[in-house]
């Protein structure tokens, strides 16, 4: 739950890089947007992130794979229902592991003054014998990597908050 109503939320949205927690964010591009005949903004931006791999995985890798990953944002937004879906994913090191996410913004029912935030995730890997081990690394990454997303939307909401 996020402590501002949806409106706000939605704003935070588009300005919440940079932020002290997401260092990790190197760009962000928008690629495509268009607002559709319902009155939905659909938009894909282009993300860089900076990506460690862990200890145990850079032996199976050249020193020269990139340490760069793209993701793909895509999210529609509905002002009308006032929702807000967004669905991430990497397009680069998929080979390695694909990080899939899943989030729908909306009003919090108990109190509208709130936003909720439902995400998901899936992990997946087609390294054939490491597959197990690269999953429960990226879900334990994605993990810790959520405590600091949200630290950082509350950052962004509250300085917009005053």
């Amino acid at each position: 739950v996020l402590k501002g109503p949806w409106d706000q939320v939605f704003a935070a949205f588009w300005q919440r890089y940079p932020n002290p927690y997401s260092k990790h964010v190197l760009t962000e591009d928008i690629v495509h947007r268009e607002v559709t005949p319902d009155h939905k903004l659909l938009s894909r931006r282009l993300l860089t992130k900076t990506n460690r791999m862990p200890r145990w995985a850079e032996r199976f890798f050249p020193a020269n794979v990139a340490h760069s990953v793209y993701i793909l944002e895509d999210s529609i937004v509905d002002p009308k229902n006032r929702t807000m879906t967004t669905f991430t994913w990497n397009i680069n090191h998929a080979r390695l592991m694909v990080v899939e996410e899943r989030c729908v913004y909306r009003v919090n029912p108990e109190n509208s003054n709130w936003t909720e935030v439902k995400r998901e995730a899936w992990v997946s890997s087609s390294l054939f014998g490491v597959s197990r081990a690269i999953q429960e690394f990226g879900l334990a990454r994605f993990k810790s990597n959520v405590t600091k997303s949200t630290k950082g939307f509350e950052y962004v909401l509250a300085r917009m908050q005053g």
